[in-house]
């Protein structure tokens, strides 16, 4: 049996995470709470917790990297985030997280990624490793060279800073919406956008939207 604490400021994405591995016989929920030091309290009076799903933003704008270390000094650590910057995954590693998979996984993703890091495992999902690895592996750390988007990614990121939707950007470029989501997943993660504000920020840095030519 995993035990299991969520760790999420916002009540609606523990409920999420709760309706997901409801049914998934293996795990046992023992606490959900809003707040790292709330969970601390509760493994340091005795509960039993093989793996603490985390989420990195518990304040607001700020990573809560302390948070990281903390609970992993304790039991493992499976970071879920809305972020994709590869920052955000690289300091979490370094604080001892065992796992890092971004809140728009699919849940399959999420059970599995569950059960690789309370067997001992370590995980990140295939898109975020790739992007990891690259960082970690050139001479800078990964800040001078400009990332390249694929043709897709490009148009994608365009008509993002343009205004359009997902739902929008999927029928322009005549694909599913949820095809739109990974694009805008993998732009995330290249250019360590954490908000529509920086994806408009990196169009226009990129010189990347020129005069709409249509559909």
């Amino acid at each position: 049996m995993i035990h299991l604490a969520i760790v999420d400021d916002h009540p609606i994405a523990r409920y999420g995470v709760e309706r997901v591995l409801e049914h998934v016989a293996e795990v046992a929920i023992v606490a959900s709470v809003s707040a790292a030091d709330d969970l601390l309290r509760l493994v340091a009076d005795g509960l039993r917790v093989d793996v603490v799903m985390l989420d990195l933003y518990l304040d607001g704008d700020t990573p809560s990297i302390d948070a990281v270390a903390h609970l992993a000094a304790v039991t493992r650590v499976l970071v879920m985030s809305t972020s994709a910057r590869p920052d955000d995954v690289v300091q979490s590693i370094r604080a001892g997280a065992a796992g890092y998979l971004t809140k728009r996984s699919e849940a399959d993703l999420v059970v599995s990624g569950l059960r690789t890091v309370a067997a001992g495992g370590f995980l990140l999902s295939t898109e975020l490793a790739d992007i990891v690895h690259a960082l970690l592996a050139s001479p800078d750390g990964g800040t001078a060279a400009e990332p390249r988007l694929s043709p897709r990614e490009d148009q994608t990121l365009r008509l993002l800073a343009r205004g359009l939707t997902h739902s929008q950007i999927a029928t322009r470029l005549g694909v599913r919406k949820a095809t739109v989501d990974t694009y805008v997943e993998r732009i995330r993660a290249k250019l360590n956008a954490g908000n529509k504000a920086d994806l408009t920020r990196a169009a226009l840095q990129r010189e990347s939207f020129p005069p709409d030519q249509g559909p």
